[in-house]
């Protein structure tokens, strides 16, 4: 059985999720806590690190990126990085901005902030948010919500007529955050139109029902209306 090994708030394990979801490939999901260094998920990655897929016939393949290129090469039905080498340059692109500059600029800021210190700090309860930190994940947020809005008025999907796994990465990073309620949909209504119809994909439907024990999502979080 294909199996991920995943944490539920993971952007980047959202990608892959979403990934597996839309090339409709069947896969059991393994909950792994990265910050408590099991030695059964350094075995698969020695990096520590999540997501980690085992496919079928035992292969591993570590880190989201690696992923998302061997399931676009073994399993090149519903192709997630389609069209000419420029069109997949431009796929590409895009996906390094969410996963590189939009992660270090809003998902550290904000989820990193908000989550992974309350749960997995030392410190325990006196980690407490740096709010000087989280105000420059909000205002950067917004400067990428604007440039998402300005691309989906000019194309239905963010690197063209299909959908790819830029719109993936960037629903990863977008779908963790919005589950602490940190995305201001209603100032970036193409931004939002472009979510929404993300949100109503299948491949969706997993993770609406993510609840992180201890933080549950906000009420809208699971709405395809909101």
């Amino acid at each position: 059985m294909r199996t991920l090994h995943h944490f539920a708030l993971s952007p980047f394990c959202r990608k892959v999720r979403l990934a597996l979801g839309e090339k409709r490939l069947p896969f059991t999901l393994a909950a792994e806590n990265p910050y408590e260094g099991r030695d059964a998920l350094f075995a698969l990655n020695p990096a520590g690190t999540v997501p980690v897929l085992v496919d079928e016939g035992g292969i591993v393949v570590p880190h989201s990126a690696a992923i998302c290129e061997y399931l676009e090469e073994v399993y090149p039905v519903h192709p997630l990085i389609p069209g000419t080498a420029a069109d997949r340059a431009e796929i590409r692109r895009l996906t390094f901005w969410f996963d590189e500059v939009f992660h270090r600029e809003v998902t550290v800021r904000l989820l990193y902030e908000k989550v992974h210190k309350r749960f997995y700090d030392p410190r325990g309860a006196r980690a407490t948010p740096e709010l000087a930190i989280v105000r420059a994940g909000s205002e950067a947020l917004r400067e990428h919500l604007d440039a998402i809005s300005q691309i989906t008025e000019v194309r239905r999907w963010l690197a063209g007529d299909a959908l790819s796994i830029a719109d993936l990465a960037a629903a990863g990073h977008l779908s963790a955050l919005d589950y602490l309620g940190d995305v201001p949909w209603g100032q970036y209504e193409p931004a939002k139109e472009w979510f929404v119809r993300l949100k109503s994909r299948p491949c969706f439907r997993a993770l609406l029902s993510d609840v992180v024990p201890g933080m549950p999502p906000v009420r809208h979080y699971a709405d395809l209306d909101f």
